[in-house]
């Protein structure tokens, strides 16, 4: 969460009515110099400043204050130097009554900034000018000091909000930040929204896009094309790949804006949008064994479902896309196992597409998606995802199960009999010797279309331990497996294998 420190805004301003309404001061405005809206424009700070071109030594949004000096008699000597104060960002002049500099207003500044728009303030000789800038000081500073209240008060309100659940914090962080607010996961698709217009302009995608390049801290925002604001940052700080808080509104975001999104953003990464429907979940399944399907229905919505399985691909994912919550939201689902390596495992929709693993791959990740299934046949189709993770690493891109395909042609019972007939052999060899079961060796010398080389690198041991083990797999089984028909056989076993 971000430092008190850091709530106090260096762009924050006054506007310029509190000048002129602080009585302390009497200073009196030059009626005819205010054009509409005048009164509210921004004050920065109040400089003194007697040069005939000062634009170089100011920022924008200050109370220029002079005696007159080196102020020009020629009008159009006087229009320049009102038009180059108001070219720097001004937001008013003040003209400090000072005898014998000056016992009067000059005419020709009344009038240049008339002609020009620049408003233009009368100082008495009773106002020291640094009674004027401490003046402001102090309401800058009761801004910052409100705006550490605010944040304080809104860092106890979001948190208790969060003890209820997302959906209480986004309606909370909506609330204090006066505008919508809504939760994406790793593709752009919203998790909760309050008041989010869906689905979202435009100038969202490209916000988010442009968050997700680079690395490091950070956050961006951008002006609506038909009126607004939007300011996005990411959940996890230099994990901008992950889930990321989109908040728009009608007025540009403040610091203390941005000091609220913070503390709202950090508490969407301790917050798990799914603990209450995945605690429903797994209680049914853990009390009713045939609760599985309408458990896993609470969880992803009505079936089919497809078994995921992924392995890093060439460097591998990042650190924060090796872990268990980017997967979840990248996925969109819960039902994720991360295991060592990195691996991963997932239950996750059937819309699930070959586009879907295909950008999975540019994370660095090789996934494979098992064939459509319904709950109660979840527990069967590792075995496919397991041929399907060696055919991926073989093929070196992602793999996706056909909907229709030879499967949908046999018979689930009789293709298990078949693959447990035809791979009894080695079953029984491998109760008897210790290591790595041939039938994973199989599968990836299949998969690598018979290299022994490549075989040997995907699974990390020496391609003679590979000729050894398939040697021995053959013999056990009393097949020629130079035949490609006996090869094809043994592949859809191993698929099918339970």
């Amino acid at each position: 969460m971000s430092q008190d420190a850091d709530v106090v805004d260096a762009q924050a301003t006054v506007p310029l009515r509190t000048v002129i309404n602080a009585c302390e001061l009497a200073i009196a405005p030059v009626a005819e110099t205010l054009p509409v809206g005048a009164l509210d424009r921004p004050v920065r700070w109040a400089h003194a400043c007697e040069l005939r071109e000062p634009a170089a030594h100011l920022v924008g949004d200050e109370l220029l204050m002079l005696t007159g000096v080196n102020l020009p008699s020629d009008p159009a000597e006087v229009d320049r130097y009102v038009g180059g104060v108001s070219a720097a960002g001004v937001t008013a002049l003040g003209f400090g009554i000072t005898p014998p500099v000056s016992t009067e207003l000059p005419g020709e500044l009344r009038r240049a900034c008339v002609r020009q728009g620049m408003p233009l303030l009368v100082i008495p000789q009773s106002t020291p000018f640094i009674a004027v800038s401490r003046a402001i000081a102090m309401a800058l500073s009761e801004i910052g000091h409100r705006d550490l209240r605010r944040v304080a008060e809104a860092r106890e309100g979001l948190t208790t909000a969060a003890v209820h659940g997302v959906e209480e914090l986004a309606a909370g962080l909506a609330e204090r930040l006066f505008g919508w607010v809504c939760l994406v996961d790793a593709r752009g698709r919203p998790v909760v929204a309050h008041g989010a217009p869906l689905p979202f302009p435009c100038e969202v995608s490209a916000l988010l896009t442009r968050l997700r390049v680079g690395s490091g801290l950070r956050s961006a925002a951008t002006q609506l094309i038909g009126g607004g604001y939007l300011v996005a940052q990411p959940v996890f700080p230099k994990a901008a790949e992950s889930q990321l808080v989109v908040v728009g509104r009608a007025e540009r975001f403040s610091g203390a804006d941005r000091a609220v999104l913070a503390v709202g953003t950090a508490l969407f990464g301790l917050v798990d949008p799914v603990s209450p429907t995945l605690g429903a979940a797994l209680t049914g399944m853990l009390l009713s064994g045939e609760a599985r399907a309408r458990s896993v229905a609470m969880l992803l919505g009505a079936g089919p479902y497809r078994v995921l399985a992924g392995v890093p691909y060439r460097s591998g994912p990042a650190k924060s896309q090796a872990g268990y919550h980017w997967l979840c939201s990248y996925l969109g689902t819960p039902l994720v196992e991360v295991h060592d390596g990195p691996r991963f495992t997932a239950i996750a929709s059937a819309r699930t597409c070959i586009e879907d693993l295909l950008a999975l791959r540019e994370h660095g990740w090789l996934a494979v998606g098992g064939s459509p299934v319904e709950a109660h046949q979840l527990e069967g189709a590792l075995a496919e995802v397991s041929v399907l993770r060696e055919r991926a690493i073989g093929l070196r891109r992602p793999v996706l199960a056909r909907s229709v395909g030879l499967d949908s042609a046999v018979d689930p019972s009789a293709a298990a009999d078949f693959a447990a007939r035809f791979l009894a052999p080695l079953r029984e060899l491998d109760r008897g010797r210790s290591g790595e079961p041939l039938s994973d060796t199989l599968r990836s010398w299949l998969a690598h279309h018979g290299s022994w080389d490549r075989t040997a690198t995907a699974l990390g041991v020496h391609r003679n331990s590979v000729r050894r083990r398939v040697g021995q797999a053959q013999r056990a089984l009393g097949v020629d497996l130079a035949d490609p028909e006996t090869r094809m056989e043994l592949w859809f076993a191993l698929r099918w294998s339970r």
